[in-house]
Formats: structure tokens, C-alpha cells, sequence
């Protein structure tokens, strides 16, 4: 089959449209290149995940120009669903750098708690991670809550979304932890870690005062990679 050939100004247009959405969507969710370096056994596979859409880049030279904007929203939601296994994995990492308090614990062999609100596919790209592991002896639990659930305890919690006044009613309605948030301004609502986005990757803030609160200690090999590390008033 002869590629349809894109010859006209507006085809061309169309394909350099979609050519930049796929660029920046595999730019944007690469994982971290400092936590590779300090975690590769984990993130580092991560950065070479295929986005899937550069299968639809690949092939735009056989589809017709009216499907610019079908393979603009391919990319797109293959770069979302991208970010989220990135999140995960970043949930999952956190639990190794983070010291708990013995009485969260019921007994030597209780599992880590992760809670995910608010985003099932999370909860069960985490389920998939944790299969068959542990962190420091423990295994680990993955449950899927909702709001009338946060009363349960965790470790680790993620409160999804980017509403912070709906994120900080979440944090102060639940017991858990190590609280971790996604939302503009997740650390004044009260989280200990915030996923942000800068220069198009995925990184992540650190409040230790929240910390403190919460009795959690984390690592320096956490803050070291940490996007930014606030102590003290903003």
C-alpha cells in the first residue's frame, strides 16, 4: 500500500501538529533522570517504557489528514495513562525511604498500608508493582478508598486529583501517615509529598514540617532527588 504523502500546506500542518504532541508527551513522562540514578533497579526501566504513541506517530503517513486530531488524542491519552504508572512507581519507591512509627504497626509481620483515593487505576497499576514484594521485611497492601473510607489507618495514603480544597478536606478526615497529593499547592493542603510537573517530567516536593506532624522520618536519599524540600513557613 502506496503512504498517502502529505504535500499540501494543511496536511503538512496536521502532521507537524501531531508529530509535537508525541514529542511532548514522551518528554513530559520520562521517568525522573536523578531518581533513576538513585533508584535504577526501578526507575530506570521506567524511562524506556514505549508511550504507544509513537506507534500512531510512526503510521500518520497512512492515515488520512482528517485523522490529525483521532491521533493528537491517542497521544494524549497514552502520555495520562503513562503518568500514572510513573506515580505508581514513585508511590511504591516512597515506602522504602520512609520510617514509620512501631505503633502503626500491629505486630512484626503486619504489611504497609497504601491507600489510593480517587484513582482505581492507580490502585491497581500498585497492586500489579507490589505482587510477590516486600519493603524491610513487610509486605504490602494496596486498597482502593473512598471518601467514606479514609477513617481506615495507612501508612501511605494518595489522595488523587488536582482540587486542594477537596485534597486538604481529604488529608484532615484521614489517620494516615504518609500523605502524598498531586494538586497545585498539595503541601498548604497539607500533604507531605506533592507530585508536580517541571520542565515536563514528573517530580515531587517535600514537607518536612508535615512530616514531623505525622511522626515519619524520611530518608536524605529521598529529599536528595526531591524536586524541592520546604522546612518552615513558605
Amino acid at each position: 500500500m502506496t503512504p498517502i504523502r502529505f504535500d499540501r500546506p494543511e496536511q503538512r500542518c496536521v502532521l507537524h501538529s501531531v508529530q509535537q504532541a508525541v514529542r511532548r508527551a514522551t518528554r513530559r513522562l520520562s521517568a525522573l533522570p536523578l531518581l533513576a540514578a538513585a533508584w535504577p533497579a526501578f526507575a530506570a526501566p521506567l524511562a524506556t517504557v514505549p508511550v504507544g504513541a509513537e506507534a500512531a506517530a510512526s503510521g500518520v503517513e497512512a492515515a488520512a489528514p482528517g485523522a490529525g486530531a483521532q491521533a493528537t488524542e491517542a497521544a494524549n491519552a497514552a502520555g495520562a495513562a503513562l503518568e500514572r504508572r510513573v506515580k505508581a512507581a514513585f508511590l511504591y519507591k516512597f515506602l522504602g525511604y520512609a520510617e514509620f512509627p512501631a505503633a502503626s504497626f500491629d505486630s512484626p509481620a503486619a504489611p504497609l498500608v497504601i491507600g489510593v483515593v480517587g484513582a482505581d487505576d492507580i490502585a491497581a497499576e500498585l497492586t500489579r508493582i507490589v505482587a510477590g514484594r516486600n519493603v524491610n521485611g513487610r509486605p504490602i497492601t494496596v486498597r482502593a478508598l473512598r471518601e467514606q473510607d479514609l477513617a481506615q489507618p495507612a501508612h501511605l495514603l494518595f489522595v488523587a486529583g488536582v482540587d486542594e480544597a477537596r485534597s486538604a478536606r481529604l488529608l484532615r478526615a484521614t489517620p494516615a501517615l504518609l500523605t502524598v497529593t498531586e494538586c497545585d499547592d498539595g503541601l498548604v493542603a497539607g500533604g507531605v509529598i506533592n507530585f508536580t510537573i517541571v520542565d515536563e517530567r514528573v517530580r515531587f516536593d517535600v514537607s518536612l514540617d508535615a512530616a514531623e506532624k505525622k511522626n515519619v522520618k524520611l530518608s536524605s536519599r529521598l529529599l536528595v532527588v526531591a524536586n524541592r524540600v520546604q522546612k518552615g513557613a513558605t
